[in-house]
């Protein structure tokens, strides 16, 4: 069975990207496959310095990037922040990027993201796509703006635009069907 890792770059309470992360979990367990979904509350990791590095790697990124390599697909709910990726996000991938081997040679990504704004985290989700990217990620091509929230989604998360609704299929059959070889 396929196995899917799911997390948001957000982790503030009612966060609309863990929304998102669970409906799009839901979708892929619907689809076969085994699904992880974690909160990056719990891989507590300062703000990555190589001083900090030289000293010591925090243990929450090694067993994070055990995580990440033991998954075949990682889902990425993320927010916009001032068009870009959040910190959060920045920091959880510089510190797996250090990491050896690569948590990102194995997985196919897939990246969505909700915001306030009509945009829909598409200006974020290409930073994010580019920085994936460069470390080796293989992203798939759906990009999951979402937004405005307040319209997109209803009360539980749940898309309510058809055409939001058939980008989640999409993602979800990219990411079922997209392989590393």
């Amino acid at each position: 069975m396929k196995t899917a890792l799911t997390l948001s770059g957000s982790i503030r309470k009612g966060s609309e990207n863990m929304r998102l992360q669970a409906h799009v979990g839901g979708k892929l367990e619907a689809a076969g496959v085994a699904v992880t979904a974690i909160n990056l509350s719990d891989f507590d990791m300062p703000l990555f310095n190589e001083d900090l590095e030289a000293e010591q790697t925090p243990e929450a990124a090694v067993k994070l990037a055990e995580l990440w390599r033991s998954h075949d697909m990682i889902f990425i709910a993320s927010p916009e922040y001032n068009g870009g990726v959040p910190p959060l996000l920045v920091n959880t991938i510089t510190w797996l990027s250090r990491q050896k081997p690569s948590v990102f040679r194995h997985a196919v990504f897939g990246i969505g993201g909700v915001s306030s704004g009509k945009y829909g985290t598409i200006f974020s989700l290409s930073h994010l796509r580019d920085s994936l990217s460069k470390v080796g990620a293989l992203v798939v091509p759906t990009l999951l703006g979402i937004g405005p929230a307040e319209e997109a989604l209803d009360t539980d998360g749940n898309p309510t635009e058809p055409a939001i609704i058939r980008k989640v299929e999409a993602i979800v059959h990219e990411l079922t069907h997209f392989s590393r070889g």
